[in-house]
């Protein structure tokens, strides 16, 4: 399976987001709202990643919003434990900025990184076995609550009708003794095993550090038309 490797800007300038045209697959938007979105950098005066994040989605939503019908999952808060916090906002529906908005504004990061079950409960919510769908994950670190990416990437494959899954990572913290995540150490193709879910089903993996490069990332995944060049340089394109 061919990696795609986004060179976000020029991405862009060739695909922007058509506001004539509606997108043919539904898509969750599957946030990390674990502690790590809260900490602090060694500049205590830079925003931390979830007040990016919500700068990034005040930009991005209502642009996508309009052609697209758009759910939203949080992953970290809420749970009874640190890994159960896993919180549906709404499933896809039309015009949803204004929600995708307030529900990342609402998000207080806690708990761990439940990447795979996260994942699999966005699908679930989309019928991916029946209907075409797109989740997009944004994620800064490694599963750490005992899931397993590749297997699941693997599954949504070979069960989904068109599941598409695109990985977003975000200052992605490498966490080289994740003591929960079962696949962190054997898998090595990229700076998260998230990386793996997009590996797996076809979909992209961009790693961002900014908020100009999130907000970009998020509107290339979500948007209608996917343009990406592979590592050969040819160019492929993806219709969504």
């Amino acid at each position: 399976m061919r990696f795609f490797v986004l060179p976000l800007c020029a991405t862009l300038a060739l695909n922007p987001v058509p506001a004539w045209a509606g997108c043919a697959r539904d898509a969750m938007l599957v946030l990390d709202g674990s502690a790590s979105m809260a900490e602090l950098g060694f500049d205590t005066q830079q925003p931390t990643r979830i007040e990016e994040a919500r700068i990034a989605v005040r930009r991005a939503a209502p642009q996508i919003a309009p052609v697209r019908r758009l759910g939203l999952l949080v992953y970290g808060p809420g749970g009874t434990d640190a890994c159960s916090g896993i919180n549906l906002h709404f499933a896809p529906v039309e015009n949803a900025a204004k929600s995708l908005i307030d529900g990342v504004e609402s998000v207080r990061p806690a708990g761990l990184t439940a990447l795979a079950a996260s994942v699999q409960a966005a699908a679930e919510v989309l019928q991916y076995r029946t209907q075409p769908a797109i989740v997009v994950l944004v994620t800064d670190g490694n599963e750490t609550c005992g899931g397993r990416p590749c297997a699941l990437g693997d599954a949504l494959a070979a069960q989904g009708r068109d599941l598409t899954v695109h990985v977003i990572g975000f200052k992605v913290v490498s966490d080289f003794f994740s003591w929960d995540s079962p696949e962190a150490h054997t898998y090595t193709e990229g700076e998260t095993v998230a990386k793996c879910l997009a590996d797996r089903t076809g979909g992209l993996f961009v790693s961002t550090q900014t908020v100009d490069e999130l907000t970009e990332a998020l509107r290339v995944t979500l948007g209608c038309a996917l343009i990406g060049l592979g590592r050969g340089y040819p160019e492929n394109q993806r219709q969504g």
